[in-house]
């Protein structure tokens, strides 16, 4: 993984890595806790504010379902949203398609919500675009990330 950081600034309170022989991003953000309660609303204001971010012309929530942690470690269950953006790009007159699997982790004691995209183009104005195949296992990279993913010291959510 490329760290973005070592390339460009990079906000605070965000990490963002590249695949290194991919344009396949991920990101990871600590935010404040959204005003919708609800898993599935909160993960789509999410959704939605990437895509407003991005200017997407089109955002499609695929599906939503919450993976939970039965670890016993009190990270939070992790809220996922599978989705597609249509993104343009570079002057490109076709937008980019873009596959988003996000997980959302809300530490309600803190007020925060931790946020992680996997951004995975499957169709680009300028041939950077993954196969099905590598999309595929980008996919099950993401579940394992998300499966795995522990909050050791809850001090950094200050």
């Amino acid at each position: 993984m490329l760290r973005i950081r070592e390339i460009r600034q990079v906000p605070d309170n965000q990490e963002v890595l590249l695949y290194p022989d991919s344009g396949v991003s991920i990101i990871v953000e600590i935010l404040e806790k959204v005003e919708p309660s609800g898993f599935d609303d909160a993960v789509r204001f999410h959704f939605d504010s990437l895509a407003h971010d991005n200017l997407a012309v089109s955002a499609v929530v695929d599906a939503v379902n919450v993976i939970p942690n039965d670890r016993g470690d009190g990270t939070p269950s992790a809220i996922v949203l599978y989705g597609t953006q249509q993104v343009p790009k570079f002057n490109h007159a076709e937008p980019d398609t873009i596959h988003i699997f996000m997980a959302l982790y809300r530490i309600t004691s803190k007020a925060v919500d931790l946020v992680v995209s996997f951004n995975v183009p499957t169709k680009t104005g300028d041939g950077n675009e993954v196969s099905r195949e590598y999309a595929d296992a980008v996919r099950e990279q993401f579940q394992k990330f998300v499966r795995s993913l522990k909050i050791v010291d809850y001090r950094l959510f200050v």
